[in-house]
C-alpha cells in the first residue's frame, strides 16, 4: 500500500535513498500544522503542512507546497533527506562559512576604519598633486 499519493516507482526511491544515507523512519517525529499565506478556506481549515525533525542531527523541515497533505509529507522527506546528506557531504558546513563571509563583508565599518581609508585617501591625493607639472612663469 501506498504511504503518499505519488507514483509506487518515487516512493521506493524515496525508500532507497533513506537506507543509503541511514536513516529510518522511526528517527523522524512529524508533526501536522497549518499553512500560512494564500489559499483562503483551505488554508485556515485544513493542517496540509508537514513539519518533520530528523530527532539523531536535529534538522528540521517544513512543506507547505502542495494543497495535499499526503504530497507534502512526501516533499517534505526529500527535503529531509537532501539536508542530511548535505550535512553527510560536509556542505552545510562550507554554506554557513560563506554566509559568515557574507555577513561580514556587508557589515558596516568602524568609525575607526572609515577614518583611516579617509587618511589613506588623503594621502594619495596629496602624491599625485606633487607629481603634477611645475607652472611655468615667463617672468614678465
Amino acid at each position: 500500500m501506498n504511504m503518499f499519493t505519488v507514483s509506487p516507482e518515487k516512493e521506493n526511491a524515496m525508500k532507497e535513498r533513506m537506507a543509503q544515507l541511514g536513516v529510518s523512519e522511526n528517527e523522524m517525529r512529524e508533526s501536522f500544522v497549518r499553512s500560512s499565506g494564500p489559499g483562503g478556506q483551505n488554508v485556515n481549515k485544513t493542517s496540509s503542512c508537514v513539519q518533520l525533525l530528523h530527532v539523531p542531527t536535529g534538522l528540521s523541515v517544513k512543506c507547505q507546497q502542495e494543497r495535499s497533505q499526503l504530497l507534502n509529507r512526501f516533499l517534505a522527506r526529500r527535503l529531509l533527506l537532501d539536508r542530511i546528506e548535505r550535512l553527510q557531504r560536509g556542505l552545510i558546513e562550507a554554506e554557513k562559512i560563506r554566509n559568515e563571509k557574507i555577513r561580514r563583508q556587508k557589515r558596516k565599518r568602524s568609525k575607526r576604519a572609515k577614518e583611516k581609508i579617509l587618511q589613506d585617501k588623503h594621502h594619495q591625493t596629496e602624491k599625485k598633486v606633487q607629481r603634477a607639472r611645475p607652472l611655468i612663469s615667463d617672468g614678465s
